[in-house]
């Protein structure tokens, strides 16, 4: 789960260990829950680069905003040292909607950050609080205004389809976690399965209903 940036699906985790699908299910799910909770002590900040993106299902539907069977997702990318991507969050929203947005960015983002948009109006929410420039962003200059964010969307997309074969809205936010707590220390590979193994024992017990 932490050696590869594709992660594991349930089912292959179930073949390997020799148990049930439920049972390598909800060892997954519990993984997740501990990485969102350590991610969650964190706020980004400097310049963020913030966008949404829409999230297909496991089965494919028309492209474009308000396309059935898709998920909106907030992106807030950091962007450090002359461009390079910093820490990242990512947020399953049931619409893009202004208090969607500034509930977002009162969970991850910090009190001083400068906030890089595209012209989206349910994004003008985060001028109340934070140094907000936003500029109409036709899609073939997405990699010059907001590189770093549209990379991230890309890559999740591909870890999603590539490993998952898609996931449903329903469940969608625990893979954004692990996505984002494993880019978040993609620059410490080599501790990953070490430092999630110290933090499930760390962590609290964690149960379903």
């Amino acid at each position: 789960m932490t050696s590869d940036k594709g992660g594991i699906s349930a089912m292959r985790l179930s073949k390997l260990l020799d148990v049930s699908w439920p049972t390598a299910r909800t060892m997954l799910q519990k993984l997740r829950a501990a990485m969102a909770h350590r991610d969650s002590l964190y706020r980004l900040t400097e310049l963020v680069e913030l966008d949404d993106a829409l999230v297909a299902g496991k089965r494919p539907g028309k492209r474009g905003r308000g396309a059935e069977g898709k998920t909106s997702v907030l992106v807030a990318c950091e962007s450090r040292d002359g461009g390079h991507a910093g820490y990242l969050a990512m947020q399953a929203v049931g619409s893009v909607t202004g208090n969607a947005v500034s509930d977002f960015a009162r969970h991850h983002l910090g009190p001083d950050c400068r906030i890089r948009t595209d012209a989206l109006p349910a994004l003008n929410s985060l001028g109340e609080d934070f140094a907000h420039h936003a500029r109409k962003t036709p899609p073939e200059q997405a990699s010059t205004w907001l590189p770093l964010v549209h990379i991230a969307i890309a890559n999740l997309k591909r870890f999603l389809q590539g490993t998952f074969h898609g996931v449903s809205g329903k469940y969608l936010q625990e893979y954004l976690d692990e996505f984002c707590y494993r880019f978040n220390r993609r620059h410490w590979e080599q501790q990953l399965p070490l430092r999630l193994l110290h933090l499930c024992i760390d962590h609290m017990p964690i149960k379903f209903a």
